[in-house]
């Protein structure tokens, strides 16, 4: 994947982790996702691991301090490595922190997850949250490698395969409909890691085009935080892609049978689910919140056609809170 400072290969595939020795040339330290399995590819010389509780909930300050203090106490100096196993939560936090230690240092994610392999640990982007608004701290920084060892989708509970679908939804609607007809996952998986690099190569620090990778986040966001971050995140997306589309319907801006589409597509991998236990006003408080905001208007990721998203847009407060009451309360 191209960035302004290089590039780094986005491998995919069964036993793409065996290769991970090709990536470390001093000490390293492996982030690792508690409940996943011994990784014998993770034995390797020089390599020791740390073991920490994955979700949204690890993603706070005082989980990046300590796991700064993990990194002191492993005396990882700036010829070190990260390697962030697990989820999008664990690429979030040990990327954040591999960002900020020592000025930075080098990290290679090696994302288990369906979300994680499709989206979050491409790009550059890391981060945690605050009390009241998701990523709200972080900072761009790019792995030297992406290994998305497919052999790790086959044991994933339904529910993580679930969520990671809300993000394969989002690049069929949002760049490229082709995806939704693919059933293989590792093509799934190849497919959206090729969109979401064409996207970051053209806007790395999100000034513009990159934004369209945050269709349905901005509801979605407010729901996880309006829930203290008990709903998971794709479910979140989910909800948030079903507010996104009416709201570009209520502008006009897209048929109203873009917005069937878009939810029979949910509907084919049982999502969003059951909704999710928050309040209208909450959502709605901790929306009009987001971090994307400019000169303290949202701006948002809107549909015009199936593959065709657009940034940028303003949208009346009565449009949002009518979407979003929409999927909610109706």
């Amino acid at each position: 994947m191209a960035h302004a400072g290089g590039a780094y290969p986005v491998l995919v595939g069964a036993g793409a982790l065996a290769e991970l020795g090709h990536f470390i040339d001093g000490p390293a330290l492996a982030v690792v996702d508690a409940v996943l399995p011994e990784l014998p590819e993770l034995e390797l010389p020089g390599l020791r691991q740390l073991r920490i509780e994955g979700g949204e909930k690890a993603k706070t300050m005082a989980g990046a301090l300590r796991l700064l203090a993990e990194f002191e106490r492993h005396r990882l100096g700036r010829d070190g490595t990260v390697v962030a196993v697990g989820g999008g939560t664990i690429g979030d936090l040990a990327g954040f922190a591999a960002s900020i230690w020592l000025r930075g240092i080098a990290l290679v994610q090696v994302p288990t997850t369906l979300l994680a392999m499709v989206d979050s640990s491409i790009g550059g982007k890391t981060g945690v949250n605050t009390d009241g608004a998701k990523n709200a701290v972080g900072s761009f920084w790019q792995p030297r490698a992406v290994l998305a060892d497919t052999r790790y989708l086959a044991s994933l509970p339904p529910e993580q395969l679930a969520g990671g679908q809300a993000e394969v939804v989002k690049y069929a609607m949002t760049l490229d409909p082709g995806i939704a007809g693919l059933e293989d996952l590792e093509a799934v998986v190849e497919r959206c890691a090729a969109a979401k690099a064409r996207v970051v190569a053209a806007d790395e620090r999100e000034q513009g085009l990159r934004e369209v990778l945050n269709y349905g986040h901005t509801v979605g966001h407010a729901i996880e935080a309006a829930s203290g971050y008990t709903v998971q995140h794709g479910r979140a997306v989910a909800w948030g892609m079903r507010a996104a589309a009416r709201i570009s319907a209520r502008l006009g801006l897209c048929e109203r049978s873009l917005v069937e589409t878009q939810d029979e597509l949910l509907r084919r991998h049982g999502l969003p689910g059951e909704r999710p236990p928050v309040e209208l006003a909450a959502v709605l408080r901790a929306t009009a919140s987001d971090k994307k905001a400019r000169q303290g208007r949202l701006r948002w990721v809107l549909l015009r056609g199936m593959g065709r998203a657009e940034t940028g847009h303003e949208v009346p407060d009565a449009v949002v809170e009518a979407a979003v009451a929409e999927i909610l309360v109706d």
